[in-house]
């Protein structure tokens, strides 16, 4: 294969990224260059973040921001959700936000999509704190101190008050993403628009 011709990572089928679908996505920096990330991108990473969420129907329990790449975790909300379209809409968004500043994604994102047995509750709380750790891992943060990481977060559409270190987080998480699930995005707007 000539050097210049792009590899691909292997995947699994469309399928396994609709609907109710549980994707850990991991992007990385081409040429794991460093230096793009700043305060001011976190701001427009969470504004691209929420348009797609909105457009492709899913909630991020948690994103972190590392130096060189990123990781996201995303749950699809109801049958219209496709995860790959909305990778490929947030990529080209992101990397245009990116290339302002002189980096692009690499050519492809790596993703792990989440088995039944993984997306039960210590599970996939467990698999959300190896993501949380990865700047005391790296670091970038004294031993337990990765909860002070700023580049950390979670996003639900439309409930901004949901933070990922509150006490009951996880409750709060899953009472929201059920009530998304159950009544769709635009009518559970409609209502927290009604409630004030």
């Amino acid at each position: 294969m000539p050097s210049n011709e792009k590899k691909h990572l292997p995947r699994l089928g469309p399928e396994y990224y609709h609907g109710h679908a549980y994707v850990h996505w991991t992007m990385t920096i081409q040429g794991r260059k460093t230096g793009w990330l700043r305060p001011v991108f976190l701001y427009k990473f969470r504004e691209l973040l929420t348009h797609t969420a909105f457009r492709y129907a899913f909630t991020c329990p948690i994103f972190c921001l590392m130096p060189d790449h990123l990781h996201t975790v995303w749950i699809g909300i109801d049958e219209r959700s496709d995860q790959l379209k909305a990778s490929k809409y947030f990529r080209k968004h992101v990397n245009e936000a990116l290339s302002k500043i002189g980096f692009r994604f690499q050519h492809q994102p790596h993703d792990r999509v989440l088995r039944d047995d993984e997306r039960k509750d210590s599970a996939f709380t467990d698999l959300v704190d190896y993501i949380a750790r990865n700047p005391e891992r790296a670091e970038l943060v004294t031993p337990n101190g990765f909860r002070q990481y700023k580049y950390t977060g979670c996003l639900v559409p439309g409930y901004p008050e949901l933070s990922l270190w509150q006490e009951d987080f996880w409750p709060r998480f899953w009472k929201t993403h059920s009530f998304l699930q159950k009544n769709g995005l635009f009518r559970a707007m409609n209502e927290k628009m009604n409630d004030g």
